[in-house]
């Protein structure tokens, strides 16, 4: 369920500055199919500029996530992962033995959360839910 988010294009619309080094995280962050750590990220952007320091993708990735470009996930791997700040809502799983994050949308299950949410008295604003599992045909 990968959306491709231009990360960029996101730094333009909040304001920030694009420095080539910026561009080049910005690309990784962008075709990023999974949600990689800040060490995957300076792996990939080093690829493509080896003059690219971790020291620049931390300074960087934390100057997106505070303009709310990328949104940071902690999936209990004691790693923070980052993806694109989606515009449509997505929930995740994640399969403990290999770490794999699954992205998925289940309008009841958004439907309940905010009956729940009626029911103790409140108006949901906003959600994060995080399920883990083990894959059923593995062995256990």
């Amino acid at each position: 369920m990968h959306r491709h988010i231009d990360v960029e294009a996101l730094c333009h619309e909040k304001g920030l500055r694009i420095t080539d080094q910026r561009r080049v995280i910005a690309k990784v962050l962008s075709e990023a199919a999974d949600h990689p750590d800040v060490e995957a990220v300076h792996e990939r952007a080093s690829a493509i500029d080896p003059g690219i320091s971790i020291a620049t993708v931390y300074r960087t990735v934390r100057l997106f996530e505070e303009a709310g470009i990328l949104e940071r996930h902690d999936f209990g791997d004691g790693r923070s992962r980052y993806e694109a700040a989606a515009e449509a809502h997505h929930d995740h799983l994640i399969d403990v033995e290999t770490g794999r994050v699954i992205e998925f949308v289940d309008p009841e299950l958004e439907a309940l959360q905010k009956v729940i949410a009626e029911r103790l008295g409140f108006r949901l604003v906003d959600h994060r839910m995080e399920l883990y599992g083990v894959a059923l045909d593995r062995k256990s």
